[in-house]
């Protein structure tokens, strides 16, 4: 026989850890619902050319492709391939949709995608992100890059995991800090981009001995002074600003950077998000090389070993790719199931009661239809209720119903039906008391 299994980095729950996540997934649908944003999909798979567009960094490297079996016979190479994330087929999307979309064009995406990580625990093949994008055309304002922190102050206020901290930076600074640094040509200040990104995992030395590698080959004493600088530059935004503002840096990418940084700020404030929750952060670099200004990381206060639970900025270039018009975007995307199965490991997620309310119980074949017609009652009154399939032992059918977490069950024989009532038996506190046929549905909600 063969073994039943799931491939290693799937995520795979029982049914009330799956209404826990599922929870979790409608609270961010809801707090992305209320900021306007409108719900689209896309294909799990693009066009290999479509997808790899040279601009996804390390992500790219770990692509899912795919390939038919008779394409795979005639030894064709695979013309499709598996989203690794869903900006770069938001991109695609808007541009093939252009002249039907009202921009700016606001738009969030539950989905899965697929990434070839390495088998460890925690990491995942396949999983859920959640996204929201801004995209404008021929330009966006920066208020919608102050409007992402809004957007993940609300989302993580309502998931209630604890105090957070959202993580604000600028590539146009740290590109202009590059450029001063030696990193003189835009793929030197991508691939430095790339190794900042790794500081926190991976530590100092060993984005040292990066910088210094052949594809950089930034001088030594030029990265004491940015890891310097990305040491003191975290922090209070008012406090981060106004060091910012003393530096005597002769860039013009970073003096734009640092302007752009303070509108943010001061907008993020006027729409309500409180001053604990923001902090600048010049050590956040995002490995994606499509952002091009605004960068976010969220963190949760109490689970720092989490890492980033959320993060995003803005794109200016990416969907040049696919249309001569310019599409400028910003956005965020939080990676639910990793955050789910942390939280969780953590004991901070519980599974989910069933949401069935009672379980109506055939105990006489006789009564089969009026127990029938019971559940569709209470069905009608706004209650989840499942049905005994036929008539059984009761003993069998509670131990049935308190397996599968019902609460209640109902229990309707020939002497209840003598009496016009029912037993309504409570599962969870092992008692029962008998209910007036036509209060039935009432006596239920009264207890839930």
């Amino acid at each position: 026989m063969i073994q039943p299994r799931t491939p290693p980095g799937t995520l795979e729950l029982l049914p009330r850890d799956q209404l826990a996540f599922q929870r979790m997934q409608q609270t961010i649908r809801e707090g992305f619902e209320r900021f306007g944003f409108l719900p689209v999909e896309t294909p799990v798979f693009e066009y290999s050319d479509v997808l790899l567009t040279k601009s996804g960094g390390e992500t790219e490297k770990q692509v899912y492709f795919l390939q038919s079996t008779g394409a795979l016979k005639e030894g064709k190479a695979p013309e499709l391939a598996l989203r690794f994330d869903l900006t770069v087929p938001l991109a695609r999307y808007v541009a093939q949709y252009e002249n039907q979309l009202a921009f700016p064009f606001r738009r969030y995406q539950i989905q899965r995608v697929y990434r070839g990580e390495r088998n460890q625990r925690g990491r995942y093949r396949e999983f859920y992100q959640c996204d929201i994008d801004v995209v404008g055309k021929d330009t966006l304002p920066l208020a919608y890059d102050a409007e992402m922190p809004a957007v993940i102050a609300e989302v993580f206020r309502a998931l209630d995991f604890g105090p957070f901290t959202i993580r604000i930076n600028n590539r146009k600074l740290l590109n202009g800090l590059l450029r001063g640094a030696g990193a003189d040509t835009p793929e030197k200040r991508a691939a430095a981009l790339r190794e900042i990104d790794k500081l926190e995992k991976a530590g100092e030395q060993k984005v040292r001995d990066g910088l210094t590698g052949p594809e950089i080959a930034m001088a030594p004493e030029a990265i004491d002074k940015l890891l310097g600088f990305m040491r003191v530059g975290k922090g209070d935004p008012a406090v981060v600003l106004a060091e910012l503002a003393k530096l005597d840096v002769n860039d013009e990418l970073f003096k734009q950077g640092v302007a752009e940084l303070n509108t943010v700020i001061e907008q993020v404030g006027a729409l309500g998000v409180p001053s604990g929750t923001v902090a600048i952060d010049l050590s956040i670099a995002r490995g994606l090389d499509y952002y091009t200004g605004t960068i976010y990381e969220t963190v949760l206060n109490d689970f720092p070993g989490i890492g980033s639970v959320c993060s995003g900025g803005r794109y200016d270039d990416l969907a040049g790719l696919y249309t001569k018009s310019k599409l400028p975007g910003v956005g965020l995307s939080i990676g639910l199931t990793r955050l789910f199965f942390q939280l969780q490991e953590a004991g901070k997620i519980k599974p989910v009661e069933n949401p069935c309310a009672a379980y109506v119980t055939i105990v006489d074949p006789e009564l089969g239809a009026e127990c029938r017609a019971m559940a569709t009652e209470l069905r009608q009154a706004g209650l989840n209720v499942e049905l005994a399939a036929e008539a059984g032992k009761l003993g069998k059918q509670l131990k049935y119903a308190e397996k599968v977490g019902i609460r209640f069950a109902v229990i309707y024989a020939s002497q209840e039906k003598a009496r016009g009532a029912v037993q309504l038996k409570d599962l969870r506190q092992n008692s029962q008391r008998d209910v007036p046929r036509t209060e039935l549905a009432a006596a239920i909600k009264s207890t839930t």
